[in-house]
């Protein structure tokens, strides 16, 4: 490891902190206006230089002034990284991840830098080599932020564990000598746990049993571990709590209609203390949970019914006649600490909860949502598992069928096919790994060709601004456009350029938005007034403020202002991973040549099933998507839910 940087001087790292954007309250255009007004680092700043500001009067130079001073800790972390030649924007949120404290904690281990968004490895030795006298490329504190680095980079991908081989492996990548000392740092300091592989089935045969095998040695991230060691240990708890809250008999009074699926399903959920009901669109997954909420109902029994994201409790409000919510409102989200003031200690009062779209839970909501069901809560998941797994780490749903621990009813006859619904047709076709040619006279579906991603995105934008709006009657504010990826002209930032240039041009009066744009979270917000908002979330803005904005979400207007700003995209094209969960009138997918690695059966198929109304499919990735339909399914996630709920409940 080389010398240090120079110190910089106080004037470059204010520079540096206002151009990042880290001075809550303070836009690009006040930030570009500060010299002139003669504030040009940390001792100019006084409420009474900041009046001199353009457009700033007495009352908002205070409030800036006060957060200029609430800021410290962020500016002293800039003033570490300027020093160490590295962006002052990867301390946006430093606070949030390493405490008031944190320039502190960052010279006794500036390997901390790693526990923030955005960091690489290279940036924390750098930061080593400002801050430490001979920094080693073996010190402790560095192998045990590889571990802790390789673990959490595995979370991305949605694993929860990773074989300790590939640990150390990645540690000898990075010239830790010892990589055994360097896993047992990570573990004695509480980040991570090991788990010892599983006993081998015994063969009443053999002479003795066998020993398990070192190679399936685990290592997980301590709050994933926890997170699936409490998911089985409380789908346990409440399947020997639960008691029938009903004669199976009064299935009767509301079997009009069903299937015998789905009759079964709905006397499932009168004794099973968790159960699941899965099955492809156009199953009567909504009809089966409608007829549960009404007989509930008639009973007089406590339900509360959610879903991920807002868009999908607004679906099953409306299904059912009765009032939902999302899971993290359900369980009283505390903001940005990531905590649920319903727990343990203060659960959920519902007889019987309702999760639909649960493919999306990931491993730690589903810990929360389970902590929070007292003895004797009939929890019902409903899902399907043919669809992208959770963004966040773990396979939930796919994990507890597999684990064959808990009573599962599929639903598989399609009854809007006998409808003639061409989406749900060609979607239980993908979902059986075919890509049939699409039969739609009436249009629900359309097919638009295109020989690469310029072209496909000049149809894109043909579409949703003028062949759907005129051909079906649909306007373009009801009209989402989905596609895999965010960069390439078909990828989320272009096509967003494009149809904003279409739809409502505009300066970007306010970190690039106006009114009129349609936004998308990136992450959650809850704690904003009056309801916040949730990742994935889609709205629009109907309001600009000095360095904040009114968005109008499905769950109702926020003001956001601050790091909430810096997670809300435009939001006209979004990923497929942020389109799941919700529904539009109209949908467009795009499946550029970029995605060609990306495309997989899942992926598609929960593109497809994101329209009510009408489907554009812009395929332009040739031979590979359907190849992918046919060939690639979900990518396997590595976990140990199954195992574990096996354990708890065999």
């Amino acid at each position: 490891m080389t010398a240090a940087p120079s110190t910089p001087g106080a004037d470059q790292v204010f520079a540096a902190f206002c151009a990042a954007g880290l001075w809550p309250g303070l836009g690009k255009r006040a930030a570009a206006e500060l010299p002139g007004a003669g504030i040009t680092g940390p001792d100019d700043v006084t409420a009474d230089r900041l009046t001199k500001l353009p457009r700033v009067g007495r009352q908002r130079a205070e409030r800036l002034f006060s957060s200029f001073l609430a800021a410290a800790p962020t500016y002293e972390v800039v003033g570490l990284l300027v020093a160490a030649g590295l962006p002052a924007k990867l301390a946006a949120g430093v606070a949030d991840g390493l405490g008031p404290d944190a320039a502190r904690r960052l010279r006794d281990d500036p390997w901390a830098l790693l526990s923030l968004p955005g960091v690489t490895l290279g940036d924390a030795d750098r930061l080593a080599i400002a801050v430490l006298k001979g920094a080693d490329r073996q010190d402790t504190r560095r192998g045990r932020a590889i571990v802790v680095l390789t673990l959490r980079t595995a979370t991305r991908d949605g694993h929860t564990v990773l074989p300790a081989d590939l640990v150390v492996s990645a540690l000898q990548a990075e010239g830790i000598s010892d990589p055994v000392a360097a896993i047992v740092a990570a573990v004695d300091g509480g980040e991570v746990l090991e788990h010892e592989p599983p006993e081998p089935e015994f063969d009443g045969d053999a002479d003795e049993q066998p020993e398990p095998d070192p190679a399936l040695r685990t290592l997980s991230l301590a709050r994933f571990g926890m997170a699936e060691e409490a998911v089985a240990e409380n789908v346990a708890r409440l399947a020997a709590a639960a008691e029938r809250i009903a004669d199976p008999a009064s299935v009767r009074s509301v079997a009009k209609g069903l299937d015998e699926a789905q009759k079964q399903a709905v006397a499932q959920v009168l004794s099973a203390g968790v159960s699941l009901l899965t099955g492809g669109p156009g199953t009567g997954k909504s009809r089966t949970v409608a007829s549960i909420v009404k007989l509930l109902r008639a009973k007089g029994t406590d339900i509360a019914l959610a879903a991920p994201t807002g868009r999908a409790a607004k679906r099953l409000e409306e299904l059912t006649d009765h009032p939902a919510t999302t899971v993290h409102r359900l369980l009283g989200a505390q903001g940005a600490s990531g905590g649920f003031s319903r727990n343990e200690e203060w659960p959920l009062d519902a007889d019987v909860i309702v999760v639909d779209e649960a493919s999306m839970l990931d491993v730690e909501l589903t810990a929360a949502l389970l902590e929070a069901c007292p003895d004797g809560t009939h929890l019902l998941l409903v899902g399907d598992p043919a669809q992208l797994p959770s963004i966040g780490p773990g396979h939930v749903l796919g994990d507890l069928i597999d684990s064959g621990a808990v009573p599962v009813t599929e639903l598989t006859t399609l009854y809007r096919q006998a409808e003639g619904g061409a989406i749900a047709r060609l979607a239980s076709a993908v979902r059986q790994g075919e890509l049939p040619p699409v039969d739609s006279p009436d249009r629900e579906v359309v097919v638009v060709p295109a020989a690469g991603s310029a072209e496909a995105a000049r149809r894109v934008v043909q579409l949703v601004t003028d062949s759907i709006p005129r051909a079906l009657g649909i306007d373009p504010g009801s009209v989402q456009v989905v596609t895999p990826v965010h960069r390439g002209p078909a990828g989320t930032i272009e096509l967003n350029k494009a149809l904003k240039e279409k739809l409502n041009p505009g300066e970007g009066v306010v970190f690039g938005f106006d009114p009129g744009d349609r936004v998308v979270a990136t992450a959650n917000h809850l704690d904003l007034d009056p309801v916040g908002f949730a990742n994935g979330e889609v709205g629009v803005v109907t309001g600009t403020g000095e360095g904040s904005l009114t968005v109008d979400f499905s769950s109702g207007p926020v003001t956001c202002t601050g790091q909430a700003l810096f997670d809300l995209r435009h939001g006209w094209a979004i990923t497929v991973h942020r389109a799941q969960g919700s529904e539009w009138p109209g949908v467009v997918v795009v499946l550029p040549p970029e995605a060609g690695g990306m495309l997989s059966r899942p992926l598609v198929y929960t593109a497809l099933t994101r329209a009510q109304k009408h489907l554009s499919i812009v395929p332009a990735s040739g031979a590979a998507l359907a190849r992918a339909v046919r060939d690639v399914a979900a990518r396997p996630r590595r976990t140990r839910l199954a195992e574990l709920l096996r354990e708890s409940l065999g």
